[in-house]
């Protein structure tokens, strides 16, 4: 189905249909009071569901939607709860690739043997070089509130004993996050930099590998990065967050 002009965008929101519809109701993750429509595959609010207890808008918790061109819609927002209860019942195929950013669910990109490749490398020299000082999280949950769980390529989280077991790390254990982009560009750099801004994760890296070109982002002050840099061949590079730690990426882009 072709999506309207109104309903046009880049972020890759996932698609509903109407029985998965019916099943948000019958499993309750929609209640009874809960009005939404279902418009090419998307769930909208058609009441304000937005609105507090005292009529004012709950606003996104940050910057992360507002490049995209139909940010405008009141597209129905779910919480953490209602994002894992759907795995739970089925609701997503096994090895389905989507993310919980801003309340939406977002189908992650394809990936490639160029994507994978580079994530598989970066996981063996990252641990290699910080083994005792980080641990190296490929792929996995990071929880920054209770609208948004990103799935990063990779995540650089301070040691613990017990490994995350009992609950997914948070920004405050969050020390760098590396996104590999190799359709997904644009999403990285207008979505997720904004995001992981706001809730101060201290460095954020992307891997451009179109362009073969490793983007930098550090110190963030009011939901945005401080200090950007982009470089097409990097060397032993510091991380903001381990004073006196480096790492040597000469051969990222082999």
């Amino acid at each position: 189905m072709q999506v309207s002009v109104v309903m046009e965008s880049w972020l890759p929101r996932h698609r509903f249909n109407e029985d998965d519809l019916e099943r948000l109701y019958e499993f309750g993750i929609l209640g009874p009071g809960d009005r939404v429509e279902l418009i090419e595959g998307r769930i909208i609010d058609s009441t304000d569901a937005r609105a507090g207890a005292q009529g004012t808008v709950v606003r996104r918790e940050s910057k992360a939607m507002d490049a995209v061109p139909d940010s405008w819609i009141p597209f129905r927002r779910f919480g953490t709860a209602d994002y894992y209860r759907m795995w739970e019942v089925g609701l997503f195929a096994p090895e389905a690739r989507v993310e919980l950013i801003e309340g939406e669910i977002i189908d992650m990109a394809p990936v490639g043997s160029p994507h994978c490749g580079t994530v598989d490398w970066l996981n063996e020299v990252l641990c290699a070089a910080l083994r005792k000082h980080a641990i190296v999280r490929p792929q996995g949950v990071i929880r920054l509130s209770d609208f948004s769980h990103p799935r990063p390529d990779i995540a650089l989280l301070e040691r613990r004993g017990d490994f995350y077991r009992t609950a997914h790390p948070g920004p405050p254990e969050t020390y760098l996050i590396i996104e590999v982009s190799e359709s997904s560009l644009r999403l990285d750099q207008m979505v997720k930099v904004p995001l992981f801004a706001h809730f101060e994760v201290p460095e954020m890296w992307i891997v451009d590998l179109v362009h073969e070109r490793l983007h930098a982002y550090r110190a963030p002050r009011d939901g945005e990065y401080t200090e950007v840099s982009s470089v097409e061949r990097p060397g032993v590079t510091a991380l903001s967050a381990l004073p006196g730690v480096s790492v040597d990426l000469s051969e990222l882009f082999g």
